[in-house]
């Protein structure tokens, strides 16, 4: 399969390259790629606005310091962290980029008996695997990040390995923040320190590779989502993708991945980063832009219906190439980790039908009967979000999530617990202590699990209304 399927894409690259004339290509095939490409293209090119930022620019607030390098904030995050789409407010990020295609990476972490996982995600944002509490246990450990182009062997020491089917990866890390006080805090930064990167030559103390050559990395834009310089970002950015490689275990490429791949090559869009849209005739541009703009409404029109965000994430053998799912993914909680490792949940309409959830004509309550609060290993916390921008919302107690370490909830009579989520602080205290403050308008509450009960997988526990009072 693996042989067919390269030389049937070389085969392609030597007919664009002295064959084939845009001019020629369909409008309504070139319409139809140009929105798989978006939608396929989307999760990539919002992941690589997040690499810029932090790994390219040195001008932008929130770079990390280049490549092969941890940033950790200590701090929950607040409604002025907007790089990442549906924050967490329970596990304080540890974010770095790793260029795979000289040499792994090796990751090491400490000892430690709270809550943490380390995910690796690949240039789409697929999950590649993790290290952490529920994954590979508490204790110590080196363990190896693989790109697609390595054939060697791990050295004694490594405990695991991560392949990764891409040569641009990133980790956005969490660890469990037990509390707000300073020792809280100084706690948290000392686990976090040890959080460590090396490249493989520098663990194993052997000679240091080639360096990759440094690409011309393009200037990132916002603008280039809706016009034909996206299909510019997408060409240079597939050429950390490669088709195929000596990757252990890997499985042959989905059909439709391929099949996009080569519709693509067809436009110039070949992995090579050359795609110039000032050579094609104007009539395949407008039909590109066509298909862009169809992409797009067809990603709203799906997240406006979507009613489970469970599914959205998971590694490349479980998503496969259902590029819809990437993107919603990308677009609802870029970087969600799976189920699994954490389950989240939200209310995307209230009880009555209102879709979204409106704080600014009425008030809503969420109800766990005794024998129904949310079952995790860890912990779970129900956060709020405004939308449409899915940000945190400011509020005079800053709180922007409640769950079961909340100092001072009020239990119900009956062993129950009833959240009240509105716009107001309640006058009532019982009430005011179990607030979780909404927008003046449209919103949304996302519940996470972590290390959620296999009743939770399997459905067996549900979510309970979001009541309108």
């Amino acid at each position: 399969m693996y042989r067919y399927v390269l030389i049937r894409y070389r085969i392609r690259h030597w007919e664009l390259d002295s064959m084939v004339n845009p001019a020629l290509v369909d409008p309504a095939t070139v319409r139809a790629t140009a929105a798989e490409a978006w939608t396929r293209g989307y999760p990539i090119l919002r992941n690589y606005r997040t690499l810029y930022s932090q790994a390219l620019d040195e001008a932008d607030p929130g770079y990390v310091g280049g490549f092969g390098v941890f940033r950790h904030h200590a701090q929950p995050f607040t409604p002025v962290d907007t790089d990442v789409v549906s924050p967490d407010n329970d596990t304080p990020h540890s974010w770095a980029w790793l260029d795979l295609r000289a040499e792994p990476w090796v990751v090491s972490v400490p000892a430690e008996d709270r809550y943490y996982v380390l995910p690796v995600h690949e240039l789409d944002t697929v999950h590649a695997g993790s290290v952490g509490a529920r994954t590979t246990g508490r204790q110590a450990g080196d363990y190896l990040v693989a790109g697609p182009d390595w054939q060697g062997e791990p050295p004694s020491g490594i405990k695991g390995v991560i392949r990764t089917a891409t040569r641009l990866v990133g980790i956005v890390g969490r660890t469990h923040l037990a509390g707000t006080t300073p020792a809280d805090i100084a706690e948290l930064k000392a686990v976090q320190e040890q959080y460590l990167l090396r490249p493989l030559h520098r663990y194993a103390d052997t000679p240091a590779p080639a360096p990759a050559p440094e690409p011309v990395w393009p200037v990132w834009r916002d603008e280039v989502m809706d016009t034909v310089e996206f299909l510019c970002f997408l060409d240079f950015l597939l050429g950390f993708f490669p088709l195929t490689g000596p990757r252990p275990g890997a499985v042959p490429l989905p059909p439709a991945e391929v099949d996009l791949r080569g519709r693509l090559a067809d436009l110039g869009v070949d992995g090579r980063g050359e795609f110039e849209p000032a050579t094609l005739p104007l009539d395949v541009r407008t039909e590109i832009e066509r298909g862009i703009a169809d992409g797009r409404a067809r990603l709203e029109r799906a997240a406006a219906e979507l009613h489970d965000t469970t599914a959205l994430f998971g590694t490349r053998e479980r998503i496969g190439a259902d590029f819809l799912r990437q993107a919603l993914g990308a677009k609802l909680g870029r970087y969600g980790l799976p189920a699994e490792e954490v389950w989240s949940g939200s209310w995307t309409a209230d009880a009555a039908g209102h879709r979204p959830p409106n704080a600014s004509d009425r008030d809503h309550v969420i109800r766990f009967g005794p024998h129904d609060l949310p079952p995790a290993r860890f912990f779970w916390s129900a956060t709020m979000y405004a939308l449409p921008g899915r940000h945190l919302v400011d509020n005079t107690l800053d709180r922007y999530s409640i769950g079961d370490r909340t100092p001072d909830l009020v239990r119900d009579p009956d062993g129950g617990l009833t959240l009240y989520v509105q716009h107001k602080r309640p006058a009532d205290a019982q009430h005011s202590a179990n607030w979780l403050p909404a927008p003046d308008g449209p919103f949304t509450v996302v519940i996470r699990l972590y290390g959620p009960d296999p009743s939770v997988l399997d459905d067996r526990w549900q979510l309970p209304p979001l009541d309108p009072r």
